[in-house]
């Protein structure tokens, strides 16, 4: 009997692998996570051919330590952080690629029964801040740009989870955090919203720049159209949500059960008017930085860090190489 026999190509081709992406976020699943969920639910990432995960996170140093050691390929999280991090990991020279924040939710939230409408008001006051917060970490700059006597404030090093419930209680007269995180947990804690001050630290001196999409050097340079297609598929999703906010939380909903609808759509709408949408990006597009800005924002840094080498450029953080071209990242 003859024996059948088939060409090696006539078998079927295996099916190439997408590149798997891990994505770090910078903390748990809220509403300003929803457009990197967003570009997972819509199918963004997946028509880019790349096969992504995207995980929660406890803070903007924990992404920034997971990329380093590789477990993460790309992560969400503070470009102050990163700045300070490349200075003490000279070896490690992780940088910035999307600029999402581009006013930082740095804030101090107050009250105006505490008699407190303006920064100078803080002296005599106690503020509540937990030592590891990112707020706090700029209290010098804020204190510096609004000529306020820092050794007539009291600084209490109080705990993430009871750190707003001190500011309802009265135990404090303000505290630190990101705006729109602690000024939401304040309000749904029952204190009236005409006796809420947020006093966001970008409106009162503060240049910094926020959060930002950083990218494992080894990774860029051994992938880099992943990179590439992960900023594009992110891309589509921001612009998503900035059209249709309440349809993006859906996907924060379907991935925390304990969430509140009403809670995280006001903290990504809060997020879209004070950090995302702002006149800088309104002119120049999505993603990018003004280096002369970025600039002046590490000038600011220096005294609340002591820099062990030179102090950087904008260049030397923020690599604007794997932007969409400025046509796309127009905000509409």
């Amino acid at each position: 009997m003859a024996r059948c026999s088939l060409s090696r190509s006539a078998l079927p081709l295996p099916r190439a692998r997408k590149p798997p992406v891990k994505f770090s976020l910078d903390w748990k699943y809220e509403g300003t996570q929803a457009p990197f969920l967003l570009a997972l639910d819509r199918g963004y990432f997946k028509a880019e051919g790349l096969d992504v995960t995207i995980d929660t996170a406890g803070g903007s140093v924990e992404p920034i330590n997971r990329i380093t050691s590789r477990t993460y390929d790309m992560a969400f999280a503070d470009i102050n952080s990163l700045i300070k991090f490349r200075d003490q990991n000279p070896q490690t020279p992780l940088k910035a690629i999307f600029m999402i924040y581009s006013n930082p939710p740095f804030a101090v939230v107050t009250r105006k029964s505490r008699g407190i409408a303006a920064p100078k008001d803080l002296e005599g006051k106690k503020l509540g801040a937990p030592a590891a917060d990112g707020a706090y970490a700029q209290w010098p700059i804020f204190v510096k740009a609004n000529g306020i006597d820092a050794a007539k404030v009291e600084i209490l090093n109080v705990g993430f989870a009871v750190r707003e419930p001190m500011l309802v209680s009265g135990h404090v007269d303000a505290i630190t955090g990101f705006s729109f995180s602690t000024y939401v947990n304040v309000k749904h804690s029952g204190v009236a919203q005409d006796d809420i001050v947020v006093l966001l630290m970008a409106n009162y001196g503060v240049s910094l720049y926020g959060n930002t999409i950083m990218v494992n050097p080894s990774f860029a340079a051994d992938k880099p159209q992943a990179v590439r297609g992960f900023l594009r598929g992110f891309l589509k999703a921001l612009k998503d949500t900035t059209k249709e906010p309440a349809a993006a939380i859906e996907s924060v909903l379907k991935r925390n059960e304990t969430a509140n609808k009403e809670i995280e759509l006001e903290r990504l709408q809060l997020a879209l008017r004070d950090n995302i949408l702002t006149a800088e990006v309104k002119a120049n597009g999505f993603g990018g930085v003004d280096p002369a800005r970025l600039d002046k924002a590490i000038d600011q840094i220096a005294p609340t860090y002591t820099f062990k080498a030179a102090m950087p450029k904008a260049g030397d953080v923020f690599d604007a190489s794997f932007l969409p071209p400025a046509a796309e990242r127009k905000a509409d």
